[in-house]
């Protein structure tokens, strides 16, 4: 499946990786312009379910300002997935954590510049 959102980025705005329970690393990466989303890159080393809600993530998030892309959820990407087993739910909250992680790390490069 075509996935342009899949890979890494040299130079991003923001960018976090998380290693979540289950062993699967997800990394995020951010082009932020004027406070917006511009482009946005997922990789993780983990299964089909952890790809799936990484890019489902980036998918909701791209175009959006800040504010707005941080009222994503982890109920959002469930419902989004509806075919996600009960066992890779993990999945989502691991992809919404390290969205949430790389804004994090943003505002506090901004913070200190």
């Amino acid at each position: 499946m075509d996935d342009a959102f899949w890979g890494q980025m040299t130079d991003p705005s923001a960018g976090a990786w998380h290693t979540g329970p289950c062993g699967d690393t997800m990394e995020f990466y951010l082009v932020i312009e004027d406070d917006v989303i511009r482009k946005v890159r997922y990789h993780t080393d983990g299964c089909e379910f952890t790809r799936q809600c990484g890019r489902t993530v980036a998918r909701c998030i791209q175009g959006k300002s800040l504010r707005n892309a941080l009222s994503i959820s982890v109920r959002e990407v469930l419902d989004a997935l509806p075919e996600l087993p009960d066992a890779h739910r993990h999945c989502a909250v691991l992809a919404v954590m390290t969205f949430y992680k790389a804004i994090g790390h943003f505002w506090l490069e901004e913070a200190h510049s």
